[in-house]
């Protein structure tokens, strides 16, 4: 399974926002926004310029493709995938990203990062309607229910590590979460609203890639 392995911090550092890819590090004050609010490089902390049109869009297009842990190649399918169908394109775009089953389990909080929450997926963890999936990119559908796999239950990630995390968790409205239980359900699809997402980002994105 390809996916980006360099530096996590760096992209939130050129792309000039937080995009919580190392989970609690994010929040806390070692976070490399805090310490280094600036772009990598040695001209770094020169100010950032102003970007032109082409730039703005370039950036949204990175900011969300990095937040959901993306390449390029799946990325752009799931953007060519909303515009063909000429109809709500920001809401099936931000649909087809959130209802991936990896961001299910990370938006669920038994993960602290979509990085952690795909390495659960793929190592058979977890479970949709009773049965193992580990295809992260699975779509979860309107109904689904989202499980821990009994064999895994036990283990000290689930039955001890998670627990310091979960209670304080708050999943989006869409999704329904039994915290005692470890599982959760899909009670809707997602709008853009639940997403976090900004909505110029969105549309953005759509007019980089309608070009």
């Amino acid at each position: 399974m390809a996916r980006y392995t360099g530096p996590r911090e760096k992209i939130e550092r050129r792309i000039g926002v937080k995009l919580f890819l190392k989970g609690e590090r994010s929040l806390s004050p070692k976070s490399a926004m805090v310490k280094k609010p600036y772009p990598p490089g040695m001209h770094g902390k020169s100010k950032f310029r102003k970007l032109s049109e082409y730039g703005s869009q370039l950036n949204s297009k990175q900011k969300i493709k990095y937040t959901y842990r993306l390449l390029e190649k799946q990325f752009k399918a799931y953007v060519k995938e909303a515009i063909q169908s000429k109809k709500e394109t920001g809401n099936l775009l931000v649909r087809r990203l959130e209802q991936r089953l990896d961001n299910v389990v990370y938006k669920m909080g038994l993960a602290q990062s979509r990085d952690q929450a795909r390495q659960l997926v793929s190592h058979g963890h977890i479970t949709v309607n009773g049965s193992k999936n580990n295809i992260p990119s699975y779509k979860v559908a309107k109904g689904d229910k989202i499980g821990i796999r009994e064999g895994s239950k036990k283990t000290k990630y689930f039955s001890s590590l998670v627990q310091n995390w979960l209670p304080k968790h708050e999943s989006p409205v869409w999704i329904n979460v039994d915290k005692s239980n470890l599982t959760a359900t899909v009670e809707k699809l997602p709008e853009i609203s639940d997403s976090g997402l900004e909505l110029s980002d969105i549309q953005s994105i759509i007019e980089f890639y309608s070009r």
